[in-house]
């Protein structure tokens, strides 16, 4: 007999600290319910991070260049240009 996958349905993802909300299908399971825009009530879970706040995706990210970085390690540890050579 071949296992079944579970079952999705649709849930709403709550990104507490970008105060967003997604609805999505998943097999994710919870006891707490929202009310919807659509006036639907469905299954809600809050998340710490989502597209909405995580750094990446908002373009919060910090950027690094490596010649910055190369330039600090030759600094610190007395590589010279000549030396590269």
């Amino acid at each position: 007999m071949k296992p079944r996958n579970p079952d999705s349905r649709l849930v709403v993802f709550r990104d507490r600290a970008a105060d967003a909300a997604f609805l999505t299908r998943s097999t994710a399971d919870s006891s707490r319910t929202i009310e919807w825009e659509d006036g639907n009530t469905y299954p809600l879970i809050d998340v710490e991070i989502s597209s909405a706040s995580h750094p990446f995706y908002t373009g919060r990210a910090r950027v690094l260049d490596s010649a910055g970085r190369v330039e600090r390690f030759e600094r610190r540890y007395g590589r010279t240009a000549a030396a590269r050579a």
